[in-house]
């Protein structure tokens, strides 16, 4: 535990030089930027401070708004009983120690997620007084395993109290993102999570426009049902399946479209949104538009031996993202912004090999690329890194 408390006193030392870094820019001369209204971009914590601690939970949401995070983001899924949590995924395999736990083994089973057959546990059988026994772990090898088994499961309704409190400690606005997972599976289920976001928003005086909140999700129907109900604003989240060799972006199952799109037989693919047609469609129902960061600076590989496959540059034994050079598009920024709609992108990360090599193994560099191209917001695993950057 000692060890523990020593790494986290570490990290808010961090924090603590981040944020003065910060407001020493304020003070001085005001950065330019780009963005859709020359506003500085918003540091939005993706799934918390997920770098540091396991995601989606208060510890992680704590620390990423004591690293300066201007919104926390809460991927939102749904108990048997009908209230609203904080997880990634409706099956909750890989996020908690549930397949540890003897007394819930007879709750495994297959589900069709957004027409992909899974096996696990998934939220939406368990009460919350069950989710509660459980507890969070770390959900990527790359990254440490010390505090698996520490951190509760927390409820939205949870996350607003602490944004809310937190804000008023610090003396500054800090806001919430929820993304609406997967509502079609949801809905199919008979556990819908709109009305109950909107519930919770109305119950603590933020379902307006002046809250400091945004509703995304994958799907499009959810987002235009939600439009009459609630003034907050809404942004259309464009996922793709991966970046090809020369750095296009391709698009297969599911991660092609928006899943309502599948199920009505709509042909479009989720790059077909982000057309200046596609964009003005979504201006009709959302806010802002929040696409995977490769539509906007994708990376293209080398492949000198033609095999078809990118070639291990930096010799370290593996191909990733650290043997590729970036390609920017620079076209993406400037129709979204031209059809009034903001651009929050996603997901950076601070490991070495997931930076482009251009970057230098420095992830302040791609940060700082991005805040250039007009990006009016980033998410990111790593806080303090971002709040550095702007």
């Amino acid at each position: 535990m000692r060890n523990k408390m020593f790494w986290l006193a570490a990290v808010m030392v961090m924090s603590s030089v981040a944020v003065q870094s910060a407001g020493a820019q304020t003070m001085g001369t005001k950065a330019k930027y780009p963005t859709l209204e020359g506003q500085t971009p918003l540091v939005i914590a993706h799934r918390g401070a997920s770098g540091y601690l396991p995601e989606h939970t208060l510890e992680a949401y704590t620390l990423a708004i004591d690293l300066g995070a201007d919104f926390i983001e809460p991927d939102l899924v749904i108990t048997k009983d009908g209230v609203l949590i904080a997880r990634h995924e409706p099956n909750i395999i890989a996020t908690t120690d549930v397949a540890s736990r003897p007394e819930f083994a007879s709750r495994k089973r297959k589900v069709k997620v957004d027409g992909v057959e899974e096996e696990g546990f998934f939220a939406f059988d368990f009460t919350l007084a069950e989710i509660k026994t459980l507890r969070a772990v770390q959900t990527m090898g790359s990254r440490s395993k010390e505090f698996d088994g520490k951190f509760q499961i927390p409820t939205l309704e949870e996350v607003i109290v602490l944004a809310q409190k937190k804000g008023k400690d610090k003396n500054r606005v800090i806001g919430i993102y929820p993304e609406t997972k997967h509502p079609t599976l949801h809905a199919s289920v008979n556990l819908p999570l709109e009305d109950r976001l909107i519930a919770l928003l109305e119950k603590y005086g933020w379902n307006n426009r002046a809250a400091p909140v945004f509703i995304q999700s994958f799907e499009t129907a959810n987002l235009k049902a939600l439009r009459p109900k609630t003034t907050v604003r809404l942004v259309q989240l464009v996922d793709a399946d991966d970046v090809a060799l020369d750095g296009t972006i391709t698009f297969a199952a599911p991660y092609d479209r928006p899943y309502d799109f599948a199920v009505a037989g709509d042909k479009r693919t989720f790059g077909d949104l982000l057309t200046p047609e596609g964009l003005k469609e979504i201006k009709t129902y959302a806010d802002g538009v929040g696409p995977w960061k490769r539509y906007i600076v994708s990376v293209r590989g080398t492949d000198a031996n033609k095999d078809g496959k990118a070639d291990d540059i930096n010799g370290d034994g593996a191909v990733n993202d650290a043997d590729k050079k970036a390609v920017v598009n620079l076209k993406l920024v400037r129709d979204a912004h031209a059809a009034g709609l903001f651009v929050h992108t996603w997901t950076f990360r601070s490991e070495a090999f997931r930076l482009a090599a251009d970057y230098k193994g420095d992830p302040l560099n791609e940060y700082k690329q991005f805040f250039k191209l007009g990006v009016d917001g980033v998410f990111t695993d790593f806080t303090d890194v971002a709040v550095r950057a702007r």
